[in-house]
């Protein structure tokens, strides 16, 4: 039984290995990947529950009936005098399960393995889509570290070139005060990304003890490799959610038919034997106590036939919420693409203004108002390239990790 359940496992995860993809370059490698995201409490915790449930299983296909005995002991006592009776009694007995309450009950215990497989999926594919997020923070605020880095050099350029031009008596003392400031702003935003960047490589040491971010940069965002459909397919197919609510779903059907099955009671059968007048008697019997059916067991079908339509009502809503959680993802994957790649032009174009317009203003052919508008307009076409190109791929990103085609999650 063990080889051929093996075999089977083998044959389900060849199509699945074939879909693996290669992790992107700027997400870290699958091997560190599965390290962190096993060191992750809930994933621990799923998998501690997933090894309740099956000595759950084992618990539910043993049944709960198990023999009792009862001995008892009596003197009898005659009204005629003379000596008294020791008398005894003893009796072994057993409720065995009928009606097929056995074979539900084994349903109902594989059913709960089931589902905590799918809980172990889900708590491991939470942990990556944190794992995600974080690191995708993380370098997308090194970036911007870089980013007003950048500016700073700018900034103090600038603040050269007023400098320069008020030496050479062309500008006013009020122009090195107003550059001067700007310079601090700078600055200042300098500190901030700096105090950001410090708080995203805090948050995913924490998450992820011993997870470092590499010295390197967030790739270029692509369109998605398949259209909504065959995402949308993917997703649902790899769904842990829906495995889970799928798995109590069925949990409640079974249930159900064990509470049907059930209005005919368990009888309990035993064997007896006694000793009486002066052990004269000896008796050997069978006994059978047939417990009578009433209201509570009829209401307790009814009860769990109305909680698996309930549960029927929640794999539906599930699987629409699902649908939504991947239209908004792929429509955030292909609009931040094309924000990106619009914003990407822009700050290469601002870009270019503000260092032509530095120039024009070292040589006396622009005014310092037209300088500092033209390196703030730079700062925000840059930061928002830098959040359009971070949205991008964090949204395509997360396709992947929810198609479990990266990180090894499609083993799960």
């Amino acid at each position: 039984m063990k080889l051929w359940t093996g075999i089977a496992l083998i044959a389900w995860a060849l199509p699945v290995l074939a879909e693996n993809r290669q992790t992107p370059p700027d997400l870290p490698p699958t091997p560190l990947a599965r390290q962190w995201i096993e060191q992750d409490p809930a994933v621990q915790e799923a998998r501690s529950a997933l090894l309740a449930a099956g000595h759950g299983a084992n618990m539910l296909a043993a049944g709960s009936h198990e023999w009792s005995t009862r001995v008892t002991m009596q003197r009898r006592s005659y009204d005629t005098g003379g000596p008294a009776s020791k008398e005894w009694n003893v009796q072994l007995e057993r409720p065995f399960r009928i009606n097929g309450k056995a074979d539900i009950d084994q349903k109902l215990g594989e059913n709960e393995k089931t589902t905590a497989q799918a809980r172990v999926g889900e708590a491991i594919q939470e942990a990556a889509r944190s794992l995600l997020d974080l690191w995708i923070d993380g370098l997308s605020a090194t970036q911007a570290q870089r980013l007003y880095q950048e500016q700073q050099s700018f900034a103090q350029a600038n603040l050269r070139a007023v400098e320069s031009r008020r030496k050479a008596g062309d500008a006013a003392a009020l122009d090195v005060n107003v550059a001067m400031a700007d310079a601090a702003e700078v600055e200042r935003q300098a500190s901030l990304a700096s105090s950001n960047l410090a708080k995203a490589l805090a948050k995913l040491r924490v998450r992820f003890p011993g997870a470092q971010l590499p010295p390197q940069s967030l790739g270029e965002p692509q369109p998605p490799s398949e259209s909504e459909a065959q995402w949308l397919q993917r997703v649902t197919e790899a769904s842990d959610p829906l495995r889970i609510a799928e798995g109590n779903l069925r949990k409640a059907e079974l249930t159900a038919s064990r509470a049907s099955a059930d209005r005919v009671p368990d009888p309990t059968v035993g064997v007896f034997a006694a000793s009486e007048s002066f052990r004269q008697e000896r008796i050997v019997g069978l006994s059978v106590t047939i417990p009578l059916s009433g209201t509570y067991r009829h209401e307790r079908m009814r009860q769990a036939l109305q909680e698996a339509e309930a549960a029927r009502a929640t794999v539906d809503r599930q699987r629409r919420e699902l649908e939504t959680a991947v239209a908004e993802t792929y429509a955030d994957a292909t609009g931040n693409l094309a924000r990106w790649r619009i914003a990407e032009q822009g700050a290469k174009a601002t870009g270019d203004s503000a260092r032509l317009t530095q120039r024009a203003y070292s040589l006396g052919e622009a005014d310092l108002q037209a300088l500092l508008l033209a390196r703030r307009q730079f700062l925000d076409a840059s930061r928002a390239a830098l959040e359009a190109r971070a949205e991008a791929l964090r949204a395509n990103y997360r396709l992947l990790v929810d198609s479990h085609l990266i990180w090894d999650l499609s083993l799960e």
